[in-house]
């Protein structure tokens, strides 16, 4: 099944995947304090504002993932004190879904200074956040709305392996990041052969 990109989100552990049918040249590279999904060296030239962004930040604790140019809006309202819940909800509302041929859905999530976490879709027909108080999927096609999902990665590193190998089609890259104990994360890539 193709579900194209999708974060997982849980209490201590998230993870975020490309995969992609029509720009599988692409890595996570580390860029200024985060990761970012870019095209790899022999990638064509495209100008689709879609294939490169930010899908890892940090700020005050806290830890996004995303599928695109979201993530940075909801880790800049985290900097300035709101609530994750409302950093999520206000950055995809006012981002709205991918203006695409696919109307393709935005998805995010937040591992909380607390020890909270939340994830987050704006679809055509559906702004969703919440809580989540075990690893939950969100996908940007199949399975656009919440769902928990069997996740045991205990590791950064294995968190990005699982995320990667899940059983869904058309893996490119993947993120992952676990707390690490003293108040932050730790995060793995996975970028396969690219």
């Amino acid at each position: 099944m193709y579900v194209g990109r999708f974060v997982v989100v849980g209490p201590e552990v998230a993870a975020y995947r490309v995969s992609s049918r029509s720009f599988p040249d692409r890595r996570v590279i580390e860029r200024e304090g985060a990761l970012t999904v870019a095209p790899t060296p022999d990638a064509p030239e495209t100008d689709n504002p879609y294939v490169s962004y930010n899908c890892y930040r940090e700020a005050a604790g806290h830890a996004v993932v995303g599928n695109g140019s979201h993530v940075d809006p909801v880790t800049e309202k985290l900097g300035l004190g709101y609530p994750p819940r409302d950093a999520l909800a206000e950055s995809l509302l006012a981002l709205d879904y991918e203006k695409d041929d696919y109307d393709t859905p935005r998805i995010a999530g937040v591992l909380a200074d607390d020890g909270s976490a939340y994830v987050g879709t704006v679809r055509k027909d559906a702004l969703l956040v919440e809580a989540v108080e075990e690893p939950t999927l969100v996908a940007t096609y199949e399975k656009a709305s919440p769902e928990p999902i069997g996740f045991d990665a205990a590791s950064a590193p294995d968190a990005a392996a699982e995320a990667y190998s899940a059983a869904f089609e058309h893996a490119v890259c993947a993120v992952g990041v676990v707390r690490d104990g003293d108040g932050g994360y730790e995060t793995a890539v996975e970028n396969g052969d690219r």
